[in-house]
């Protein structure tokens, strides 16, 4: 069963994802949309760091498709694994095996119908804006490298314009709505809760 967990970056939703996927342990793999942003070889540096990585035509939907549905016919994928340092793929890939569930975490999870369609159970992350872009900052400065004044300018220019045309809509697609900010013991546990329910209703 595929688990899509969308939300706003900064929402909490990639905390949300890894405790699920703790929870469930070997029985979930885990595979994280950043990873299909388009590689940006082809460009100068400049030019990629001004791209719009926020907004859906960023991302390989094709390939993603191509590797969920092959997860869920029983075949083990190489997914992308993406360089934000140099804001494009790096050589490697990292091997996923198909399991019992799939967990799909990213801002426009629910963004592709035909991604949707693939679904077994879609979650949506929600959060104040303010909070989303505390965490955003404190993630890129730590993990990614960018300068405070870098994180907060592409956050005014792209990241909530983008996330109030695409990401913010895709609330209604979503069977549970959970908040970023309340205990993530309950999220975790709202969301294990329908699982039973969403595979019956799958005929899992």
């Amino acid at each position: 069963m595929l688990i899509a967990i969308a939300g706003a970056s900064g929402s909490g939703k990639s905390t949300l994802a890894q405790s699920i996927a703790a929870s469930l342990g070997s029985d979930c793999a885990f595979v994280s949309l950043d990873s299909y942003y388009h590689p940006l070889d082809h460009l100068p540096f400049p030019e990629r760091e001004r791209s719009n990585f926020d907004h859906p035509d960023a991302l390989d939907w094709d390939l993603l498709i191509q590797h969920l549905t092959g997860l869920a016919s029983g075949s083990p994928v190489e997914e992308p694994v993406y360089d934000f340092s140099r804001h494009t793929r790096a050589m490697q890939t990292r091997l996923v095996r198909p399991t019992r569930f799939l967990i799909l975490e990213g801002i426009l999870a629910l963004h592709h119908a035909s991604v949707r369609a693939l679904c077994g159970l879609k979650v949506y992350v929600e959060a104040p804006d303010d909070c989303c872009l505390q965490r955003r900052m404190a993630r890129d400065t730590a993990e990614r490298g960018r300068t405070p004044e870098s994180v907060e300018r592409q956050y005014e220019e792209t990241v909530r314009p983008m996330a109030a045309q695409f990401v913010w809509p895709s609330r209604q697609w979503a069977d549970l709505v959970v908040t970023g900010t309340s205990c993530l013991t309950e999220s975790q546990d709202a969301v294990l809760a329908l699982l039973p329910l969403r595979q019956r209703a799958a005929g899992c």
